[in-house]
């Protein structure tokens, strides 16, 4: 079967390919549907909101962190965004092109590039991000407040887990 995949027909296909090895279910199970959830809601918020603004959702994502820091290393907001320093080196080549993100070096270490937002980066960010927030209520609309309040916690303590335990599983 090629295309498109329900949820369903995919957890089916799951099903029949699994059958007999030992796993937790639950915590596939889960964790599949964080990771298509988020690629649904990523897609959503590029068709929707930040491709009238030129924006590819690892460009927002530095914006966001930028805008949030005031000016932030550049090995910073690559972590923050969760993209490599290959892949910031190209979004920022971009956000520089449209004026939004200056990149400066400090004198005392070449090696570094510290970020911060134009005054058109600010501006951007001031009209955009209220548009962003509308979607995110609408891809949570039908969760009562208590729902959201226990996916924030859920999703808080997943990450909270792996910052304090993460790296010595890794090795």
């Amino acid at each position: 079967m090629t295309g498109h995949h329900t949820l369903r027909e995919t957890e089916q296909a799951f099903a029949e390919r699994l059958d007999g090895l030992q796993l937790d279910v639950a915590a596939m199970t889960a964790l599949h549907n964080l990771h298509r959830a988020a690629a649904m809601i990523r897609h959503h918020f590029e068709q929707s909101v930040l491709r009238e603004a030129g924006l590819t959702w690892a460009g927002f994502g530095v914006l966001w962190v930028v805008w949030i820091w005031e000016s932030v290393d550049s090995g910073q907001a690559a972590r923050e965004c969760g993209i490599t320093k290959g892949t910031l080196t190209g979004v920022v080549r971009t956000l520089e092109s449209h004026g939004w993100v200056a990149r400066t070096t400090p004198a005392d270490d070449r090696r570094r590039s510290v970020l911060s937002l134009t005054e058109e980066g600010q501006r951007l960010m001031t009209e955009l991000f209220p548009k962003f927030n509308a979607e995110e209520a609408y891809v949570l609309d039908g969760l009562s407040p208590r729902r959201v309040t226990e996916l924030n916690r859920t999703l808080r303590h997943v990450m909270s887990h792996l910052e304090e335990t993460g790296s010595a599983r890794r090795g």
